[in-house]
């Protein structure tokens, strides 16, 4: 058969196989986005977490632990401090659940097999000996005992927390899983044959919540940053979110962990200086007023660490809707790096 110019008109195979066919090596696949929304719901987000506290006991005698002995902090008031300023500048959206808590009388044992011994990081702690090198944690061993990969694939956890002290060798965050990607650190090696990403976290109890809200939120900035990738100019509104005035004169908005918008190096967090911005307007999102106004360190703490990573939290979205194919609960994605497209 033929068509009204002659040509010769595809059989139905050939109409159903050029339907299923790949497309030619090399051609450009567009990004997926879901339809915009005013009014999908947000989306709630417990993360179910594997809480570890490595801290050893550093006299056999007396039973004394480290924690202890060098009158840190204790790991309960941090996380449910933690916990609590989570709950309260997500609006309620992001929670965690503690399913488990390890405590290991041990030191993590580092890349090279190394572990420290209770005197030898007596001797480091007092800047007898240096830190050992290479610093960093095998990751690989630490998730292969504790049986991580399975218990996240069997959906038993949804993170780790890895609690410890200085020189423990952890990074602030890191992801795992399949389809792992940067989160303040590479993914973690030897970890795709789990079927969803996971997040470990590294705190220390030598340290306060507001370095824990400080991991935190670079895990907050790498996950939105790769939410928003797809994006471009004006549709990528993380980026506008994080305008401040020493990269963006006079067009600073909210910031990011390190810079306020008046911020003129990394921690400036205490800088009276009058800025105009428009970090406000962020409480109207996703229906920007484009109202702006002059602020400083007032607004967030005079330089205290956490007031200012709860203020920044603060005005993350967690509204209803999609906008540019986003979900307006930014919050869904760095709670369950799973959700990222």
């Amino acid at each position: 058969m033929t068509d009204s110019s002659g040509n010769p008109k595809p059989t139905i195979w050939e109409i159903l196989r050029s339907l299923v066919s790949p497309k030619p090596p090399g051609t450009p696949q567009k990004p997926v986005f879901p339809p915009d929304s005013a009014t999908e719901p947000v989306k709630i987000v417990t993360s179910r977490v594997l809480l570890v506290v490595y801290d050893p006991v550093m006299d056999s005698a007396s039973g004394i632990k480290l924690s202890k002995m060098l009158n840190w902090k204790r790991p309960e008031d941090l996380v449910t401090g933690y916990i609590q300023d989570i709950l309260q500048t997500s609006n309620g959206t992001a929670r965690f659940q503690i399913v488990e808590r390890v405590e290991l009388d041990e030191f993590p044992v580092q890349i090279d097999g190394f572990s420290y011994t209770p005197q030898g990081y007596l001797d480091v702690i007092t800047k007898v000996q240096p830190p050992h090198t290479p610093p960093m944690a095998d990751y690989q061993a630490i998730l292969a005992k504790l049986d991580v990969l399975a218990r996240v694939t069997k959906r038993e956890i949804d993170e780790v927390w890895l609690f410890a002290f200085p020189h423990a060798g952890f990074y602030e965050s890191t992801m795992g899983g399949a389809g792992a990607f940067w989160c303040n650190a590479p993914p973690i090696a030897g970890t795709s044959a789990c079927a969803r990403r996971f997040v470990v976290m590294g705190f220390s109890y030598e340290r306060g919540v507001g370095e824990m809200l400080e991991s935190f939120g670079h895990r907050t900035e790498s996950i939105l940053d790769k939410t928003f990738s797809k994006t471009t100019g004006s549709a990528n509104l993380y980026r506008k979110f994080i305008r401040y005035d020493k990269e963006s004169p006079d067009q600073a908005e909210v910031g990011n962990i390190h810079f306020a918008p008046n911020s003129e190096s990394d921690y400036d967090w205490g800088n009276p200086r009058l800025v105009n911005s428009a970090c406000d307007d962020w409480y109207n999102f996703p229906n920007f007023q484009g109202t702006a106004r002059q602020v400083n360190a007032d607004e967030w703490g005079n330089g205290d660490i956490r007031r200012h990573h709860v203020w920044w939290l603060n005005h993350i979205p967690h509204v209803a809707g999609r906008t540019n194919g986003v979900h307006n609960n930014w919050w869904q994605y760095t709670m369950d790096p799973n959700l990222v497209l």
